[in-house]
């Protein structure tokens, strides 16, 4: 994110600022929501281990991950510990983990949902002033990264969460050797990003939604 904002230039400083703050406030308040979704989720289909782990808690000293929270403020994609679940708790264990994987995207789009609401109603303050200017901007960034939290993580490929999901639709036997080389395909993964190869891909799945959540969500303000 904050790269971004540095390759197209400074001519306005207070976008860096903002954009530092709702890096920040991604990181500390709505990547706990994420994780806790996904303990939420698995509690409630039987599965008790991220709760008794202490992670079905909005505290986000229980769910930062340092290298992750970086990369969260300089290029907008990043992670968190992982929500420990044990699959063997589920009814169906499948569909018990797809659903939890679910869960941390879905909250990342009602997230994103929230913050451009919140532009619009700031966008009906009667007088245009720097403070309104720098909300409109934060939330803004806010949304942005959280819809592409979501879209990142919905990419089929372990160790994110679409390729919990994945497992619905591919054998077992596939997925399971697909899931050997996970280590490898992270790192791929965050080697592409950092060079930018992912990232336009991405970036026009951000665009795309944000567009059609704004048109939805801005309807009832025009």
């Amino acid at each position: 994110m904050l790269f971004n904002i540095l390759r197209n230039g400074l001519d306005d400083p207070l976008q860096l600022i903002v954009g530092l703050f709702a890096s920040l406030f991604v990181v500390f308040c709505t990547m706990p929501v994420h994780e806790c979704a996904h303990a939420f989720v698995a509690n409630r289909l039987g599965d008790s281990t991220a709760r008794l782990s202490g992670r079905l808690t909005l505290n986000p000293m229980r769910h930062i991950d340092p290298i992750g929270a970086v990369m969260i403020a300089l290029i907008g994609f990043g992670y968190a510990k992982p929500v420990p679940v044990n699959p063997r708790n589920f009814k169906n264990p499948k569909t018990g983990m797809a659903l939890t994987a679910l869960a941390g995207p879905v909250a990342n789009l009602l997230m994103a949902a929230l913050f451009i609401l919140l532009q619009h109603l700031i966008g009906l303050w009667p007088t245009y002033s720097v403070l309104v200017s720098a909300l409109l901007s934060f939330f803004l960034f806010a949304a942005v990264i959280n819809l592409q939290l979501a879209v990142f993580n919905l990419i089929p490929i372990p160790p994110l969460d679409g390729s919990r999901i994945l497992q619905l639709l591919i054998p077992s036997k596939y997925y399971y050797k697909f899931m050997r080389y996970e280590r490898y395909i992270v790192l791929v993964v965050f080697f592409l990003l950092f060079l930018g190869v992912l990232s336009g891909p991405i970036s026009k799945a951000v665009v795309w939604l944000y567009e059609k959540m704004d048109l939805l969500i801005g309807y009832p303000f025009r």
